[in-house]
C-alpha cells in the first residue's frame, strides 16, 4: 500500500467522508502513480489551503502527501495547464510525487471534529447539532452551544480571541450592547450563513457571511461574531495531525515512521491595513 492510499483510509476514519456535504468534493484528490525514487520520502504536510507557498514548502521537505482542508479540485477542470496558478500548483505535485488529500466538510461534522473545537474554547454548557444526526452516528452539521452560564456579548468576544489566537474580529449587534447577556451560540466554522440563518441562538459564530446575512440575522435580534474564514479552521490543524499520529502509530501498513508537518506558511489571506 502507498502512503497516500494509507493517508486515505485513515483520514476517513478521523473525519468519514460519508459526513461530507453534498456539493463538497472531499476525499483523495491527486494520487500520484509513484514517488521521485531521488528523494524518497515519508513526510505528510497538514494544510488549510494549498497555496504557491505551501507547495514551495512541501517540495522542500520533501512531502509525499498533503492534507489540505479545502479541496484544491472543487470544480471540474477543463484542462491543467501552467496558465492557472491552482493548476500549476497541482502539476507541481505530481511531479514530485505528491499525493493530495482533502477532509473539508467530514472534518467539520464528525465528533471531535472542528465545529466541536470551536464550541470547546466557549465555555462549558451543553452542545447539540444544529442538523440531524447522520445515520453513521458520527456526526452532523453545525454546533448549538447552550452555555452553563451566561455571558456578556463583550465577554464571549474575549473567549473567541482566546481560543483562535486573535486580536481583532468582526462583530454585529443585533441587540442594545456589548453587555448584553447571551447564552446560546451558532456554529459554524468557515462560511457559515447558509447553515446559520434562521437558527434560534443568541450569537452566530463562524468565520465569514455576506453582507445581506448579516444584515437579517441583525434583523431577526441575532449577534454575529465573524473571524475570518480560515481563522475559524487553522487551528485544528496541531488536534488532526494528533490524531493522524495515533492512527499511524496502529497501522500496519509500514508509514509508523512517518513525519506530519503542519505548514508554517500557511496563512489567512487577508491582513487589517
Amino acid at each position: 500500500m502507498s502512503i497516500a492510499r494509507c493517508v486515505n483510509k485513515i483520514m476517513d476514519r478521523i473525519a468519514p467522508l460519508v459526513l461530507a456535504e453534498k456539493w463538497d468534493n472531499v476525499g483523495l484528490l491527486l494520487e500520484v502513480p509513484y514517488q521521485q525514487q531521488q528523494r524518497p520520502s515519508q513526510n505528510i504536510m497538514l494544510t488549510v489551503d494549498l497555496t504557491t507557498r505551501v507547495v514551495d514548502e512541501a517540495l522542500s521537505l520533501p512531502a509525499s502527501v498533503i492534507v489540505a482542508y479545502h479541496p484544491p479540485i472543487f470544480k471540474p477542470l477543463s484542462s491543467l495547464t501552467l496558465s492557472n496558478p491552482l493548476q500549476t500548483s497541482l502539476l507541481r505535485c505530481a511531479t514530485a510525487g505528491i499525493s493530495l488529500y482533502s477532509p473539508h466538510t467530514a472534518l467539520d461534522s464528525v465528533y471531535g471534529g472542528i465545529n466541536d473545537w470551536l464550541a470547546s474554547g466557549l465555555g462549558s454548557g451543553r452542545v447539540d447539532l444544529i442538523g440531524d444526526e447522520h445515520p453513521s452516528g458520527r456526526g452532523g452539521s453545525g454546533r448549538l452551544l447552550r452555555l452553563n452560564e451566561k455571558t456578556t456579548i463583550s465577554g464571549l468576544i474575549g473567549r473567541v480571541k482566546q481560543h483562535l489566537g486573535l486580536t481583532r474580529l468582526q462583530v454585529a449587534l443585533g441587540t442594545d450592547s456589548l453587555d448584553d447577556d447571551v447564552q446560546s451560540v451558532a456554529i459554524c466554522a468557515g462560511s457559515g450563513g447558509s447553515m446559520l440563518c434562521g437558527v434560534d441562538a443568541d450569537v452566530y459564530f463562524t468565520g465569514e457571511m455576506s453582507h445581506h446575512e448579516v444584515l437579517a440575522a441583525v434583523a431577526a435580534g441575532r449577534n454575529v461574531i465573524l473571524c475570518g474564514h480560515t481563522n475559524t479552521e487553522r487551528g485544528y490543524l496541531p488536534i488532526l495531525a494528533a490524531k493522524l499520529r495515533a492512527e499511524l502509530e496502529m497501522d500496519e501498513d509500514g508509514f509508523k515512521a512517518a513525519e506530519i508537518h503542519i505548514s508554517r506558511e500557511d496563512k489567512h489571506p487577508l491582513d487589517f491595513a
